[in-house]
């Protein structure tokens, strides 16, 4: 399909910006400080938060947020980890959110993780690797529904858009 950019009609409708994603700041980076940084990318890209909080995270939630690897056998030190301390849960919604937030984050192996991505930046571990991004749009959906609340995701216009997205 030929980008929507390149006919003069599509030249003056901005992108669809309805796309969320989950991020998790997780307790490694909060303790770490990290908090600010991680939402300064997210920014800079042109991505706008809708939902933000703090919160201490418990077991149940983390077993219905992390269903799928329960039966690993590192699910007990994730768990463990994951309710170490406060992570902060975000909802950032924009064109092509999840998968340009994929990319912003890197590999979940720090030693892979390429430069100037978050975990190639600030991630020394696999294991401490300082975000959770959601996978597809579906997955982010099923998340963001762990996470918040329908009542808790705020609906507001960006100034910017504009000069992020065009006219």
């Amino acid at each position: 399909e030929p980008s929507p950019f390149l006919s003069g009609d599509a030249l003056s409708r901005a992108p669809p910006l309805r796309e969320q994603t989950l991020v998790l700041v997780k307790p490694d980076a909060v303790q770490r400080r990290l908090v600010g940084d991680v939402i300064g990318r997210f920014e800079r890209r042109g991505f706008k938060l809708v939902a933000m909080k703090l919160l201490q995270a418990d077991r149940s939630l983390l077993d219905r947020h992390y269903q799928h690897l329960q039966q690993k056998p590192f699910y007990p030190a994730l768990l463990a980890y994951m309710t170490s301390g406060p992570l902060v849960a975000m909802v950032w919604e924009g064109y092509n959110v999840v998968r340009s937030t994929r990319a912003m984050v890197g590999d979940t192996d720090s030693a892979q993780a390429a430069a100037g991505t978050i975990r190639g930046d600030l991630s020394m571990h696999v294991s401490r690797n300082v975000v959770h991004a959601s996978d597809s749009v579906e997955t982010a959906s099923r998340e963001i529904g762990f996470w918040f609340q329908q009542n808790e995701l705020v609906a507001w216009e960006s100034g910017d858009s504009q000069y992020t997205y065009g006219p």
